[in-house]
């Protein structure tokens, strides 16, 4: 089963986030940003080459000219290959783990595995900045006493949903989490 829903994200920008159950213990969500506007690359494009332009005229060295084009270039080519993030996927399977992928504007991906015998929780957890933000993260149990917590992972963080967002996967997760217990303990 699968469907979409909106939302937005801290900032008031919009996410979408798809749900896909595969079975009762496997599901998965994909929480898709706003792409890269061209409204925002052409100001930026067109500021850097303007104050070039204005260095220029001052100067009257073409280098200028040549470098604003190039630091320009390579600035947005960055951006698209290590900042920007298109989406943000987390699956939970009960018997497995879970993985964490992010995707980049370049198609570039990030994948980060965390396996269930290792995961204590997942909680919704708040912070202070400057006004409060929620953040789904993972507890991970303290290898050396299992009732201690040794890390806190977050999830979505570029993607910054609200609280309303964030509580359809955590609910979601939290059944997947009753039923991985359920089926440990049965064992």
């Amino acid at each position: 089963m699968e469907d979409e829903q909106s939302f937005s994200d801290i900032s008031g920008g919009r996410l979408s986030l798809q749900r896909r159950y595969y079975t009762q213990s496997c599901r998965e969500f994909c929480l898709n940003c706003p792409r890269l506007s061209l409204r925002s690359l052409t100001a930026v494009t067109c500021t850097v080459w303007l104050v070039a332009y204005g260095l220029f005229a001052l100067c009257e060295n073409s280098m200028i000219l040549s470098s604003a084009i190039f630091i320009t270039l390579i600035g947005l080519l960055g951006y698209l290959h290590f900042v920007k993030i298109d989406q943000e996927t987390l699956l939970i399977i009960d018997s497995l783990g879970i993985q964490m992928t992010s995707s980049y504007a370049s198609g570039k991906e990030s994948t980060t595995f965390i396996e269930m015998g290792k995961v204590k929780d997942i909680v919704i957890n708040e912070a202070i900045y400057m006004k409060v933000i929620y953040y789904l993260c993972i507890l991970l149990k303290d290898p050396l006493e299992p009732q201690e917590i040794s890390q806190v992972v977050p999830v979505f963080q570029s993607a910054k949903p609200r609280l309303d967002c964030l509580i359809e996967v955590y609910r979601s997760c939290q059944e997947v989490l009753a039923n991985q217990k359920a089926t440990s303990t049965r064992s």
